[in-house]
C-alpha cells in the first residue's frame, strides 16, 4: 500500500482514547480483491482529503456473513454476525459506511435483530453528504460531457431504495447521465447476488452480467459506473466479453470522484 495512504485502526485510536466519526467497513472484496482494492484506496484518499476522522477494524473485521445468509446457511451467517457484533459494540461503534452494498445492507438490515444497531451508509450516500456540507468539492472537468450510465446494485437500490445518491454524484462530474431501459426499481441484477459471485454460472442460454452489459452499451457510454465491487466484477467480465474494453470503462463513483480531484 502506498505511504501516503493513511488508515487507522479502530485498536490503535482506542487505545488513544478516541473515537472516529465513521468506522469504514471494507469487506471481504475491498480487502481482498485486486480490482476493488482500487476501490477502498479512492474512498480513502477521499476521507483523507474530506479530513474525515475514520478507521478500520483490519484483522477484526469478518465477513458480514452475507453469502453464507443468501446461500441458505443461517447458522453459519449467524455465527459471524455476533462476532462481528461482539467486535463492533466492544468499540461502541455508532456508524459504520462501506463501498459495499452487500455488507450495508447486511450490517443495516440484518443486524439489529442480533443486537448489533448502527447507523449505516453506503460510501455514495456519504460521499453525497461530504459534499452537501462542503467537505469535498468537486471537479468535473475530466468527465465533463462524457457518457456515462449506471448501474443499480441490487442491495443498493431495489432492497434499499437508494438510488439519487449515486446520480447526484455523476450529475456533479458535469458528465451526461444516460439511463439503461432497465433501471432504478426496475433495474436488472449484475448476476452475483445471492452468493452467484463465488460459483459458476447454471446451464442456460445466456449469462446475467451479459445481458445487463448489453443494456449498458445500448446506452453507448464512455463510462459504465457502479457503485458495487461485485456489480464491478461482473461489468467488467461483460465488457471483456464484448471486447469493448478499449472504449467502455467500469468504474466505481469512488474512484470517479477519486480520479476526477486529482487524488
Amino acid at each position: 500500500m502506498n505511504t501516503n495512504i493513511n488508515v487507522p485502526t479502530m485498536a490503535s485510536l482506542f487505545s488513544e482514547g478516541k473515537q472516529p466519526e465513521v468506522l469504514f467497513w471494507v469487506g471481504c472484496a475491498g480487502s481482498f480483491d485486486d480490482r476493488a482494492k482500487k476501490i477502498t484506496k479512492a474512498f480513502v484518499k477521499i476521507l483523507n482529503k474530506a479530513n474525515v476522522s475514520f478507521a478500520v477494524l483490519g484483522t477484526e473485521e469478518s465477513c458480514t456473513g452475507d453469502p453464507a445468509k443468501r446461500s441458505g446457511n443461517e447458522f453459519l451467517f449467524q455465527m459471524q454476525a455476533v462476532t462481528n457484533i461482539e467486535v463492533l459494540n466492544a468499540y461502541e461503534v455508532k456508524k459504520v459506511v462501506t463501498a459495499c452494498p452487500h455488507c450495508f445492507n447486511t450490517l443495516k438490515n440484518e443486524y439489529p435483530s442480533l443486537g448489533g444497531t448502527y447507523e449505516v451508509v453506503h460510501h455514495t450516500q456519504f460521499l453525497k453528504q461530504l459534499l452537501e456540507e462542503g467537505r469535498i468539492t468537486m471537479e468535473g472537468g475530466k468527465f465533463k460531457g462524457k457518457r456515462i450510465t449506471f448501474h443499480d446494485p441490487c442491495y443498493l437500490g431495489r432492497a434499499n431504495d437508494v438510488y439519487e445518491a449515486p446520480r447526484d454524484l455523476i450529475r456533479k462530474l458535469d458528465a451526461e447521465l444516460v439511463e439503461m431501459k432497465s433501471c432504478k426499481t426496475r433495474g436488472l441484477c449484475c448476476g452475483a447476488g445471492g452468493a452467484q459471485m463465488f460459483k459458476e454460472p447454471e446451464k442456460g442460454n445466456k449469462d446475467i452480467n451479459i445481458e445487463r452489459t448489453e443494456q449498458a452499451l445500448e446506452t453507448k457510454p464512455d463510462i459504465i459506473a457502479a457503485g458495487c465491487p461485485f456489480c464491478n466484477t461482473m461489468m467488467t467480465d461483460g465488457v471483456k466479453n464484448k471486447e469493448k474494453e478499449a472504449s467502455v470503462a467500469v468504474m466505481d463513483i469512488a474512484e470517479l470522484i477519486a480520479s476526477a480531484d486529482d487524488l
